[in-house]
Parts: C-alpha cells; sequence; structure tokens
C-alpha cells in the first residue's frame, strides 16, 4: 500500500476575490463598462454541488427574481453566482427595455421620483448609503428587520449592507453603475412602487396609473408597454408577478377602447395628429401582428370602397359575341387605384410604419374585392372556351398588376425604401388560388394548336398531292433560287427578329382589335405580320391588296422597298407579264458585287440559252391569307412549265406552318411570362411551363412537320428514274430537295433567333442537362440526320442522272470521229451537259449547310463522278483523234471539280487527266512504258488498271503484242506452249 500516495485536501473557492484572478477568463460575457470588472465566478465546467455552473446559471435565468435570495442561500458559491453578470444579462435582455426603446420612460420616472423625494425632503438630493461590512456572500440580499417581499425585491429599511436612506428612494440608482445587474436592480425599484396601482378595481387602475394631470397617450402607452415587459413570464420580478398581469391586461384593454373611440371622433373631423396620436398609442401597446391589429381592421371595415361590389360587373367584358373587352375591367380597376391612393395615403400618414396597415388594406382590397371580381370574370370565360379562359388569366393578372405600382408610389412617400416586393405579394397572394387551374391548360391549350395545325397540315398536303398530279401548276415561286440564298435568308432572319419584337397584347383593350401587337384568336391562323416573311410573298407587285412596299395587309414591313428595289440582291423586276412575277437568278457568290445591268444582262443571255431556275412570286388577291387558304400562292413548287404528274418534294415542308408553330408558341409563352416573376414555389412552375411551351413547339416542327416531310423526300428521290424524264437535264427532286434543305436550314435558324430572343433570359443556355437545351440540340440532331439521308439519296439521284445524260448525249463515234473530220477541241456535248447539270444542284447547295456538310457532298460527287467516268472510257473506243477529244473531257471535268475547291478529290482528277494522254501516244513502246511507270500516277492507279484503259484504244489488236512484250519481255507465240 505504500505505494499510493495520499490525496492531499484542494480548495476548490476562497473567499478572496483577488485570489483567483485569472478565472475570469472562463467567463463568457464582457460587462458593458471596461472600468468595471466582472464580480469573479467560477467556470463554466466547473461543479457546484453535482450541477456544473452553466446549468445553475440557466436555474438562476428562468427562476422567478424573489426566489433568487433562498437560492442563494445554500451556499457560499451559489450566493457569488447568484451576483454573475451572465445571470442578469440573460434577464436584462428578456426584460427587453433596449430592444422596444422603453429607456426613456425609466429616466422619466426616475426624474419623477427624484423631484418627488426632494420636496419630500427639503429639496435634498436622494443619497445611498452603505454600510461597511465583510462581504460573506450573502449581503446584498441580508437585511435587519427587513421582511420577505422587500428582502426578495431589493428594497430593505434595515442597517443591513446596501441598505436605502428612505424606503421611497430606489436602490443602486448611482449613474455610475452599468452592470446588467445594477440596471435591472434600477428598473425594478423604478417599476414595482407602480404595482400597487393594479391592485385596485379594473376601473380605476388607469387612474391610479396616470393620476391627474395625465400624461399624453404616447407615454401612457409606453408606460403600459413597459410594465408589461416587467411583469412578462421572462422577467417574474414579483411574487404575484401573474395576477398583476392580468390586470394589466385588462388596463391595456380599456386603454385600448378609449384610444379607438378617440380614433373614431378624430377620423369623423379629419383630425390627422389626433388619428395619428391614438393610433401611435394603440400601436404601441399591441403585442399581436400588425394583420390583426383591431385599430387599423376598423379603420378600413369603415371605408365605403368594400360595400360598392354591386357597382361593378365582370361580365361586361364580354362582348356579345363572346369576345374579351376588357374595357370594364379598366374602368374597375381605375376606382379600385383610386380608392387605394386615397385611402392608402392616409393610412400612410396615420398609422406607424411597422403596423403595415397599407399592406394590409391592399390584402383585403385584392382579395375581397378585385380577387372576386376576377373570379366570376375567370367562370364565365372557362365557359365559353379555353383560349378565353388564358387570355382572361393573363390579362386580369396585368390589370390587377396595376396595384402594385400605386402601393410603392403611396408607401414611398413616407419611406422612399419600402421594399417593393411587398406591395407584389399583395397581388401574388390575391392571385394563387388561379394559378394551378391556368398553367395546367396553357399547357394542354398548346398541345392541341399544335396537334391541330399539324393535322390541318397533313390534310392540306395530300389534297395538294392529288390536285398537283390531276393539274399541274404553271410556274410558280421557288423559295431560294436567288443569286445569294445565304443573303436573302439573312434577310428573313432580320425580319422575323423584327417580328419577334413586336409588342405582344395581353389585355385586350376593343372587340376584335390587337394593333401592333402579335396575338390573335385562333392558334390556326398567323398574324399577317408574321405571314408576310413567306419568300413568296415577297415584291408582290399586283394591284391586289399589295401595299408600296411590297406586301399586302395591315402589316408591311420596312424592308419591303428594298428588297424591291431594281435588282439589289440578285432580285431582277420583271414587268413583261404585267408585274406578276420576280426573277431571282442562280449565280455565282463572286457576282454578288455586280452591278444591277450585268446581272440584267446576264439574266436575259441565261433564259435564252439554258433551262434555268427562277423565282416567280405569285400574288394573292384579296384579304390576307393564312395557311389554311394560301397553300398554292405560298408553297413552293417545281421550276418546270410542264412538270411531271411527280410530288413536289419542296412542299412538303411549310415555311407557313413554321411561323404559325412559333406564333402560337410565342402566344402561349409570353401569357406565362406575365407570372415569370412569381416566387416559391409557384414560381417554379411557371419557369417550368415556360421550358415546357418552347419544348413541344420542338417536338412538333421537329417529329411532326420536318422529319415525316424529308422521309417522304428520301422515298421519292430513291424512286427517281432518269430515263423517264427525258425532257429535262435538272433533276427535279434533287432541285426540290435542296430547296427542302433551305427551307428546314430557315427553319432552323428561325429557331435559334427565337430562342436568344425569348427564352433565352428564363434558362441557363450553358447547362446541358436543362431539358430546354436538350431537346434543342435533339430538334438540330433530327435535322442535321433528315439532312445527312436526304443528301445520301439526293447524291445517288443525281449521280443516276449525270450518267443518264453521259450516255445518252454520248455519240456511238465522240471518241473515233472519221479521219478527215475536222478536229474540235472542246468537251463534248455531253460532258457539257453533265458538267451544266453538278454546277446547277452544287450551287443550289451553298448557303443551306454547312461547310463541313458540303464539302463532304462534294467529295462524294467526285468520288462517284471518276468511278462513272472510268466505266464510261471502258464503253468506249478511242482512236488517236478522238484521244484529244478525251483528254478535252478530262480537262473540263477537272476544271469543274477544281472550282469546288476540295483538294482531296482535286488531286484524283488530276490523276485521271493525265490518264487520258494513253490515247494519244502512238509508239507502242512508249506506250508500255507509260503503263508501266507506277509512280506516273501516284499510286491512283496500276499498271493493271492502266492496262484495262489502254485495251480500249482503236489500234489495240495492232499494238498489243508490242505492248506486252515490252511490259512483261515475252511474246504469247514465242514462249508459251500449248499442250
Amino acid at each position: 500500500m505504500d505505494k499510493f500516495a495520499t490525496l492531499e485536501p484542494v480548495r476548490l473557492y476562497t473567499a478572496n476575490a483577488n485570489a483567483h484572478p485569472a478565472s475570469n477568463r472562463f467567463s463568457s460575457h464582457k460587462p458593458p463598462a471596461p472600468s468595471l470588472a466582472r464580480t469573479h465566478a467560477p467556470a463554466p465546467f466547473q461543479v457546484i454541488g453535482r450541477l456544473p455552473v452553466d446549468v445553475h446559471i440557466l436555474i438562476l435565468t428562468v427562476l422567478p427574481v424573489p426566489d433568487i435570495p433562498a437560492y442563494a442561500r445554500c451556499s457560499r458559491a451559489l450566493a457569488t453566482l447568484a451576483r454573475d453578470e451572465r445571470v442578469w444579462e440573460a434577464r436584462w435582455n428578456a426584460f427587453g427595455v433596449h430592444a422596444h426603446k422603453l429607456g426613456d420612460v425609466l429616466d422619466a420616472l426616475e426624474e419623477k421620483l427624484k423631484v418627488q423625494n426632494a420636496l419630500d425632503r427639503g429639496h435634498a438630493p436622494p443619497t445611498l448609503a452603505a454600510t461597511e461590512s465583510l462581504d460573506d456572500d450573502f449581503g446584498d440580499f441580508a437585511s435587519v428587520g427587513a421582511n420577505a417581499d422587500e428582502m426578495g425585491d431589493f428594497v430593505g429599511a434595515g442597517s443591513g449592507p446596501f441598505s436605502l436612506s428612505t424606503p421611497r428612494t430606489p436602490a443602486f440608482v448611482n449613474g455610475q453603475s452599468k452592470t446588467f445587474r445594477a440596471l435591472y436592480i434600477r428598473a425594478h425599484a423604478l417599476l414595482k412602487p407602480l404595482t400597487a396601482a393594479l391592485s385596485a378595481p379594473p376601473h380605476a387602475v388607469l387612474s391610479n396609473l396616470f393620476p391627474s394631470p395625465a400624461p399624453p397617450l404616447r407615454s401612457q402607452a409606453h408606460t403600459l408597454r413597459l410594465l408589461s415587459r416587467f411583469l412578462s413570464p421572462d422577467v417574474k420580478p414579483l411574487c404575484n408577478w401573474d395576477a398583476l398581469a392580468s390586470a394589466l391586461r385588462a388596463a391595456i384593454d380599456r386603454f385600448e377602447d378609449s384610444l379607438l373611440t378617440a380614433f373614431d371622433v378624430a377620423d369623423g373631423k379629419n383630425d390627422e395628429p389626433s388619428m395619428r396620436e391614438a393610433a401611435e398609442a394603440s400601436w404601441e401597446v399591441w403585442e399581436g401582428p400588425g394583420a390583426d391589429w383591431e385599430l387599423g381592421k376598423v379603420w378600413a371595415e369603415k371605408l365605403e370602397i368594400f360595400y360598392q361590389q354591386s357597382k361593378w360587373k365582370p361580365l361586361d367584358n364580354f362582348t356579345n359575341d363572346s369576345e374579351l373587352d376588357f374595357t370594364a375591367m379598366d374602368e374597375f380597376m381605375a376606382d379600385i387605384l383610386a380608392a387605394l391612393e386615397e385611402h392608402g395615403s392616409r393610412a400612410v400618414r396615420v398609422f406607424p410604419p411597422d403596423a403595415d396597415v397599407l399592406i394590409s388594406f391592399a390584402d383585403r382590397l385584392a382579395n375581397e374585392i378585385v380577387g372576386e371580381y376576377i373570379t366570376s370574370l375567370l367562370t364565365r370565360a372557362r365557359e365559353i372556351s379555353n383560349e378565353i379562359f388564358l387570355k382572361a388569366t393573363a390579362a386580369s393578372f396585368k390589370e390587377a398588376w396595376r396595384m402594385v405600382d400605386v402601393i410603392v408610389k403611396v408607401a414611398s412617400a413616407k419611406d422612399p425604401s419600402f421594399p417593393k416586393t411587398k406591395a407584389e405579394d399583395v397581388v401574388y397572394r390575391m392571385f394563387e388560388p388561379n394559378m394551378d387551374e391556368y398553367l395546367d391548360e396553357e399547357v394542354e391549350f398548346v398541345k392541341q394548336s399544335f396537334e391541330m395545325t399539324c393535322r390541318s397540315w397533313e390534310k392540306q398536303l395530300s389534297e395538294h398531292k392529288v390536285a398537283a398530279t390531276a393539274t399541274p401548276n404553271a410556274e410558280t415561286a421557288r423559295f431560294l433560287g436567288s443569286h445569294n440564298p445565304a443573303q436573302v435568308k439573312r434577310t428573313v432572319l432580320a425580319s422575323f427578329t423584327d417580328v419577334l419584337l413586336l409588342p405582344v397584347t395581353i389585355v385586350p383593350r376593343t372587340v376584335g382589335k390587337a394593333v401592333g401587337a402579335a396575338i390573335t384568336t385562333g392558334s390556326s391562323a398567323a398574324v399577317q405580320g408574321i405571314a408576310m416573311l413567306n419568300p413568296q410573298r415577297w415584291g408582290a407587285t399586283a394591284s391586289g391588296g399589295s401595299t408600296p412596299g411590297g406586301g399586302q395587309g395591315p402589316f408591311a414591313f420596312g424592308r419591303m422597298p428594298s428588297w424591291n428595289a431594281g435588282a439589289k440582291d440578285g432580285y431582277v423586276r420583271d414587268f413583261e407579264k404585267g408585274g406578276e412575277a420576280t426573277l431571282f437568278d442562280i449565280g455565282a457568290d463572286e457576282e454578288e458585287e455586280a452591278g444591277p445591268e450585268a446581272l440584267n444582262q446576264k439574266s436575259e443571255v441565261e433564259s435564252s440559252t439554258t433551262a434555268r431556275s427562277s423565282l416567280a412570286i405569285s400574288v394573292t388577291q384579296g384579304s390576307p391569307t393564312t395557311a389554311a387558304t394560301s397553300i398554292d400562292s405560298t408553297r413552293i413548287s417545281t421550276p418546270n412549265p410542264n412538270p411531271p404528274a411527280f410530288d413536289n418534294l419542296d412542299l412538303l415542308l411549310s415555311l407557313d406552318i413554321a411561323l404559325e408553330l412559333i406564333h402560337a408558341d410565342r402566344e402561349s409563352m409570353k401569357r406565362a411570362e406575365t407570372f415569370s416573376g412569381y416566387p416559391g414555389a409557384y414560381g417554379h412552375r411557371v419557369r417550368d411551363t415556360i421550358e415546357e411551351i418552347f419544348v413541344l413547339l420542338l417536338q412538333a416542327l421537329g417529329e411532326r412537320h420536318i422529319k415525316p416531310g424529308f422521309e417522304t423526300a428520301i422515298q421519292q428521290m430513291k424512286a427517281y428514274k432518269p430515263a423517264e424524264h427525258e425532257e429535262t437535264k435538272s433533276v427535279a427532286p434533287l432541285l426540290q430537295f435542296f430547296e427542302l434543305v433551305h427551307i428546314g436550314d430557315t427553319m432552323q435558324s428561325m429557331i435559334q433567333v427565337y430562342f436568344d430572343k425569348e427564352l433565352a433570359p428564363h434558362i441557363d443556355r450553358h447547362d446541358f442537362l436543362n431539358t430546354v437545351v436538350r431537346e434543342k440540340k435533339h430538334f438540330e440532331d433530327v435535322l442535321d440526320d433528315c439532312v445527312a439521308g436526304g443528301l445520301n439519296a439526293a447524291t445517288d439521284a443525281l449521280m443516276n442522272q449525270v450518267e443518264h445524260i453521259i450516255q445518252t448525249l454520248t455519240k456511238p463515234r465522240e471518241y473515233y470521229p472519221p479521219e478527215d473530220s475536222p478536229l474540235e477541241l472542246g468537251p463534248t456535248e455531253g460532258c457539257r451537259e453533265a458538267i451544266k447539270c453538278l454546277q446547277m444542284h452544287c450551287q443550289l447547295l451553298k448557303g443551306s449547310t454547312s461547310k463541313e456538310v458540303l464539302e463532304v457532298f462534294y467529295q462524294e460527287v467526285g468520288i462517284r463522278l471518276i468511278a462513272i467516268l472510268q466505266k464510261h472510257l471502258k464503253r468506249q473506243i478511242i482512236s488517236l483523234n478522238g484521244g484529244f477529244q478525251v483528254i478535252a473531257d478530262l480537262n473540263a471535268y477537272h476544271a469543274f471539280i477544281s472550282s469546288l475547291r476540295v483538294a482531296s478529290i482535286a488531286s484524283e482528277f488530276a490523276y485521271l487527266k493525265m490518264l487520258g494522254h494513253v490515247y494519244v501516244v502512238e509508239d507502242a513502246k512508249d506506250l508500255a512504258q507509260i503503263v508501266r511507270d507506277v509512280t506516273r500516277y501516284g499510286g491512283a492507279y496500276r499498271p493493271e488498271d492502266i492496262y484495262e484503259f489502254i485495251q480500249r484504244r482503236s489500234d489495240w489488236k495492232k499494238i498489243e503484242k508490242t505492248v506486252d512484250k515490252t511490259m512483261y519481255n515475252l511474246s504469247f507465240k514465242e514462249d508459251c506452249v500449248v499442250c
């Protein structure tokens, strides 16, 4: 047992305050005044009895003040802890004197008490006499001959420590005491005498608290508020604090009744200063939320505006034709806004800003008057149709939103920093019951509109196919057979952007009119301003309903005159047919800078020598044309004056339908954007609805319009047989498919413009996980796949046509002319026509696809052309003179391929051009050396391949032995023995 050392006793606590000054560093509270050090206190982790210090502090914080001395008498440690600033700081903060700005009341009470004591003691200031005694940790609460109530309330009359010189003088009124304990003791001593009045009969409490002459109402309210805080459960200053608090509450109710009476009297006299005094006093003693403040509610209930609902009739917003006319609602809102401004201004001047009487009044006005009016209006609109309901919903919200500006204007007169969101929440809360139904109906309406438009187009397309097969149209409009298709499309998109910038009328002001707005009564008919984007209507110069700018109807673009001015941008006016057509000539991009005269001359020459593709502008007579009635005048057809009974591929897509879908989508989106500022859950729903509306547009345009059109076009191109169309050198399906590609590319560009202008502000366009961004990428992929599949079929059709031209136009002895025939060193007719066909179709594709796609197409054309030419040469018999003709043709093909600027196929044609030399070499040995030279053709042709070509020479039988012997150093007759 020797190894265990004896424990020595350790003294945990000392009576000397200076023994362990470092113990204060564990205290979490710093005294307000640096000059006064906090009394020494144990650290929170120390234990007094079986409980840690922080638990004792929590107990002392919630313990009633009269019970603190009894708790402190348990031990010296608890007595010290009872004076700890952490205890009194929590109680002082719960008192809330500084938080409620009631310090002036205490100062006034103290000043009043000083005056009273001075009068009682002969104008002598009150003194505090403290007897010197040893601090035994109970000195602050021990008093000689003091009763229990005085001891608990810090007021003593004996000779104990810190006793007062007179019973009426409060303890610790020394201005130098800044500790929380001293502040509380001062407030306790000042307010305790006032509690005696609460024991009087209820009708006499106020007169005892505020004897005559009574202080101002605001001062009385502050005193009652301070007493209410003093007798609260957070402070518990006296033993019977709960009974006193009940008596005080009854006195406050009587005080509020008197204030309400005074406010009514002042309101009847229009005495705003008296109203303001009564309102401020009533608000001072009110402890509930501002919306339930009785004085504010009573003032609002007396207003006449809430009893005039029969004055306005919501059904007046509908015409006899069940159309919307919000003239009646304009008058209704004018009365509401006038009342809001008049009474709201008085509320701002009279009531305290913290009471939010203006917002409460506006809330009640919005819910009881405006909300009921809108509910009746929307109920009737729902009975008429979904479209009328949607328009009425957006228009009603827009009208109700006018309250926000008035509320902000009225509130800012007194509070310039008034938050606008509080005013906006008034309208948002009022309109919330209508939001679920509106958002659901908006999405369904967009789906139905797109479905009707797509079905109508499919029906019209099937009918148009039958009509086109039975009665072929005369030469009508082509879409982009212009001199510069890219420039034309840029002009289209610029005008389309202008149309998107047109304002949308949400609130219908007059029956059936929405001047200057892109909104119509149905989704099946596009606005004339948008419909004017159709290229077939550009530059219409006939007299039927045309405008000076070339457009029809009331929406004539400012760009129209420049479109029709002379031959600008490759446009050529043709007045020989009575002004019924405007021709767009196909030309190279390098000629874009040519003047009008040069273009006119070029147009006349080409029109007399070649079958060119032109754009004839049809003019629609009479009223503005819609998608349902203008299919023949606004769609694209074949350029042949007498087309065969073949479906027009370029009619498979329609800009009218795309514009109509975009218009219907924009109309719904603009309505939904009216609610885009909604906070909370409905704000998320509105943004989701806006995204869903755009996604529906992409799906309808891509899956229901573009994709079926391209699939039908591809099937038709695969079924095309050049032999059945001998009258034309062009590939009609290919021309039409290129027009289809132009239209599809224009639609994609329009969707991009629409996305940038309308939807980009609502989403993060760089968020690849966003639904809209993903669907837009899918739409672009669908179009690219359709174009790629179509180009493959188009290439097959084009090269079949080229091969057919070469075969039919090449004469039997084209490369084996008679010996006495003159030598013409120019390309043959088949070569010229084949190149012309290729040039025309390749030119049409420029500007409609990307450079990469165009290069792939050119490369595929070149590869297939080489195969056709090789096959063609192997079918011919070529003489020496005909060899020069072959070289001329190959040079022409090489020049054409070089103009495409695709290096990979240009080199292949350079070797093919060199291949023509084998037909003009007379000496057989030299010819054999050429065939044996592997490096001559860069590896493009093997000697065996060249050997096959030279077999088509007309003198091959004569030179065969020599060539074989030179190439292989053998002769079949000499070296071979047949057994």
